[in-house]
């Protein structure tokens, strides 16, 4: 047997080579943790331990709300809640220095309302946005980046599927976490919205104005939101006011969105409904699997008593806890560049995590300030996944010109996460009015 101490390096060792040959994410965190579990305690007590931990990491009454969040966004989709939320947010703001590029970026909010995925969002509105800035000559550069930048939301306004997977790796209350994301992302399409009008009044030529259509115009067009109101009513105000529990608030939700695509004017539902349970289906078997790598791997930590080790040193360095956040959150940003978001806070939470919580922070304040790193990685070069998202719907759109776009919103979200990190209130808020 090993010193648990060199087996915690020779399976981390283990996991960033396998990550780095190609090996999926889930499965090279489970074999790091099955390595150093036998490395320490045995080979035979490795498979004892792998025998049930598949079902007791994964059958967690909370995780019903992933596929069901899935569904409920999908079937908005299909429903759609995404062309009418555009055609409000056009008329309202369409008019102004690259308001159609505003427009996507309220869209993007409003969609997020009803879908737990980043991805999701940003191509929902990526094949309505896109079409609509370059026929009204914006710049490519802008109508990508704040398209891609958009579809971040979609992984911080609830329903977010990322926040439930925090709280249940934390075992925070994924309620109070749901909640605690309403502000931030208001704030976050605010500084959007404050960043695109910023610098289309430096630079006119990125995106010019539309006609501008009548008050009575703009006031008729409210009447499409009623889709998005009803989501939010059932979902948002069922768990904020402890109608219903998140799961609860999820099927809820779901059968709602379902309701409304089958009395949409759309073409055949059935196929719809279809490709909506198809993609629920594939994305949470991804999440689990990922989660039962990051189970494996979590326990021979804990075996290994990382995470105390880490935890005591991090307490008696000579810095403020605030720095000592900071600089967590800072590791984000190399990790950001080439990992997914899950990936990313499975592997760095099981220490992260009990540092944060023996500095005396609110674990949502952390949670939520995580989630927007996480976020800035799903637009940054050179594995921004929204990026490729919008590249892949327009051919004229190269993966260049999407990424120098997102970097304008880059530096936006650096902005609105520094204002979270000094205002900690912004996020506890509404979780402790609950």
């Amino acid at each position: 047997m090993l010193e648990p101490t060199i087996a915690a390096a020779i399976a981390v060792l283990l996991l960033f080579t396998l990550m780095a040959a190609g090996v999926p994410v889930f499965a090279a965190l489970g074999l790091a943790g099955l390595v150093g579990i036998a490395a320490t305690e045995g080979f035979g007590y490795a498979l004892s331990q792998l025998e049930s931990f598949s079902y007791y990491q994964t059958a967690s009454y909370l995780l019903t709300v992933v596929p069901l969040f899935i569904l409920l966004g999908n079937f908005a989709h299909h429903a759609g809640v995404g062309r009418s939320l555009f055609d409000i947010a056009r008329r309202w703001v369409g008019h102004w220095p690259g308001g159609l590029a505003m427009a996507s970026i309220l869209t993007s909010a409003g969609f997020s309302a009803t879908s737990g995925s980043s991805v999701a969002t940003a191509a929902t509105v990526g094949s309505m946005a896109l079409p609509e800035m370059k026929k009204a000559g914006y710049d490519r550069r802008l109508s990508a980046g704040a398209v891609a930048a958009g579809g971040v939301l979609g992984v911080l306004i609830p329903p977010s599927v990322l926040l439930v997977f925090y709280a249940a790796l934390t075992e925070v209350s994924a309620g109070k976490m749901l909640i605690a994301g309403i502000l931030p992302g208001l704030l976050t399409t605010a500084v959007f919205l404050t960043g695109i009008w910023l610098l289309t009044l430096r630079r006119p030529e990125l995106g010019r104005t539309t006609a501008k259509a009548s008050w009575a115009e703009r006031l008729v067009s409210l009447k499409g939101a009623w889709q998005l109101g009803l989501l939010m009513l059932v979902v948002l105000g069922g768990i904020y006011t402890g109608w219903v529990t998140p799961t609860e608030a999820a099927a809820v939700g779901a059968a709602m969105a379902l309701l409304l695509l089958l009395a949409a004017p759309v073409g055949r539902k059935l196929p719809l409904i279809w490709h909506s349970c198809r993609d629920a289906l594939t994305t949470t078997v991804m999440i689990l699997m990922t989660m039962l790598g990051a189970g494996v791997f979590s326990f021979f930590l804990s075996l290994a008593q990382v995470p105390q080790i880490v935890s005591e040193w991090v307490t008696e360095l000579p810095l403020p806890g605030l720095a000592i956040v900071a600089l967590f959150l800072l590791i984000y940003l190399p990790l950001g560049m080439f990992l997914d978001a899950f990936s990313m806070l499975v592997i760095t939470l099981p220490i992260m995590f009990p540092a944060v919580v023996a500095l005396g922070f609110d674990p949502i304040w952390f949670g939520i300030l995580a989630v927007k790193m996480c976020e800035i990685g799903l637009i940054t070069p050179p594995v921004g996944l929204n990026c490729f998202v919008i590249a892949g719907l327009d051919k004229d759109i190269s993966l260049t010109d999407v990424f120098h776009g997102a970097g304008w919103f880059i530096v936006m979200e650096l902005t609105t996460t520094a204002i979270l990190f000094f205002f900690p209130a912004i996020v506890t808020v509404l979780p402790n009015s609950m």
